[in-house]
């Protein structure tokens, strides 16, 4: 698949670039894993030499073998001796950088707390020494978000709040996928459509997968998820089991209770038989897998609180993958996907209220959007996205089929909406609905 996307992205890099030959630059990249961090990185920088330095997990004395032999080639200096350790090639780059300006990027960055958790701490040294007089462009990028975060931004960690720049990589946008399907399958239907952003979110590596896959169609995608040798089926633990390390049992238990339906707190601790309330806290605000709603307007922080998973993919593979997992031991993939095909409208119709969401974030017309849902579970309305500028609302149902849009009904649940909350009295208020007729 060739390069989408990330204009804004790359353009912020080539800055920070041409901003390091004045001032040293420290940028931290981040994001959950296959979202192409180091794609992105080497795509804004391939115009410019770069040292890459890969943090496997090998001795310190290995790892130095490999990234003094990257600073020779791109640098064409060569070092005296040999390095044993990185403290030593950092130092010798920063120097460098005080004569000429200098790239490093540093993926998997996180790993050297496997390597050699010293190295922070030296890196911290060596920084404070010496970035006021060089000419150097840090970049460096991790996969497990927890452990970046950790790093810089606890105020225990050595390297904390050292970074200038902390960029955030997010999936491809509904209209990024748009264009990907027109470029390699001009004839999509709103339901490949909603089937690729189901399935994939928009993780870069997801989207490949598929279309270097030529799984272009509904049908297809599913059949090439549940294979034996698929690399979506182990692809939840693979992702999320470093994230949460020995409790992994537990938080697996929970967002699988999440994607089943089960969104209120009491729903989710009678579904797994234990107390939740720290684990959804770190759910939400150290792993950034969850979200906590409530409604719109809601007067406390308390009441009404519904938990989803933010990564569509995840809410895909809680839902069906692990769910039915007993089934993948006996290789049963036919039924496994027999079962996902039947549910699947429903489990999509969910998803394409997101979709519309994040089109209606970014066509950048609105300062608030939300949904709302009574205490009793008797009246939701899918999305309300208000102007608070213009002073106007606008309320929309979603459904798969349009036929099913009953604005009549949309209508009823406004009223109830607006007898009861008085921040948008003297709004402009409109009803719609949206259907796959729309994406």
């Amino acid at each position: 698949m060739i390069f989408f996307d990330r204009t804004n992205e790359i353009a912020t890099l080539l800055e920070i670039e041409e901003l390091s030959h004045e001032n040293a630059q420290f940028t931290i990249v981040t994001g959950r894993r296959r979202i192409g961090k180091t794609a992105l990185v080497l795509k804004a920088y391939e115009h410019i030499p770069i040292v890459y330095f890969f943090i496997s997990r090998k001795p310190e004395t290995e790892l130095c073998i490999e990234f003094q032999h990257e600073i020779e080639n791109k640098t064409g200096i060569k070092m005296m001796g040999q390095a044993n350790r990185f403290v030593e090639l950092f130092e010798g780059i920063m120097n460098l950088a005080q004569t000429r300006p200098i790239t490093l990027f540093i993926d998997e960055f996180q790993e050297f707390l496997r390597v050699n958790p010293s190295v922070f701490s030296e890196m911290q040294r060596i920084w404070d020494l010496n970035h006021n007089r060089s000419n150097i462009n840090l970049v460096v990028c991790g996969s497990v978000s927890s452990l970046i975060s950790k790093i810089f931004t606890d105020r225990k960690e050595p390297l904390y709040n050292r970074q200038t720049r902390f960029m955030r990589i997010t999936p491809f946008k509904p209209n990024v996928l748009k264009e990907i399907m027109g470029y390699y399958h001009p004839d999509y239907t709103s339901d490949d459509l909603l089937t690729l952003y189901t399935l994939t979110g928009g993780v870069a590596k997801y989207v490949q997968l598929m279309i270097d896959s030529k799984s272009y169609t509904r049908v297809k995608m599913l059949k090439y998820i549940f294979r034996s040798d698929s690399v979506f089926l182990p692809e939840g633990k693979s992702v999320l089991i470093e994230e949460f390390g020995n409790e992994h049992t537990v938080y697996f238990a929970i967002l699988a209770a999440i994607a089943s339906g089960k969104t209120k707190r009491n729903e989710i601790e009678e579904t797994i038989g234990k107390e939740v309330g720290g684990y959804l806290s770190r759910l939400e605000n150290d792993y950034n897998i969850i979200t906590r709603r409530q409604p719109l307007f809601e007067k406390t922080r308390t009441k009404n609180v519904r938990y989803f998973l933010n990564d569509n993919f995840f809410s895909f593979w809680f839902r069906f993958i692990y769910r039915y997992s007993y089934m993948l031991e006996v290789e049963a993939y036919d039924q496994l996907l027999e079962i996902t095909s039947r549910d699947f409208d429903v489990f999509s119709g969910v998803m394409l209220e997101r979709y519309f969401r994040e089109m209606l974030t970014a066509s950048h017309k609105y300062t608030r959007i939300g949904g709302w849902w009574d205490r009793k579970g008797e009246n939701k309305i899918d999305i309300i996205a208000v102007d608070e500028i213009n002073r106007k609302a606008d309320f929309y149902e979603v459904k798969r089929n349009p036929s099913k849009i009953s604005l009549s009904q949309l209508q009823r649940k406004v009223n109830v909406f607006m007898a009861g909350t008085h921040e948008l009295q003297g709004y402009s208020v409109a009803i719609h609905g949206l259907s796959m007729d729309d994406m």
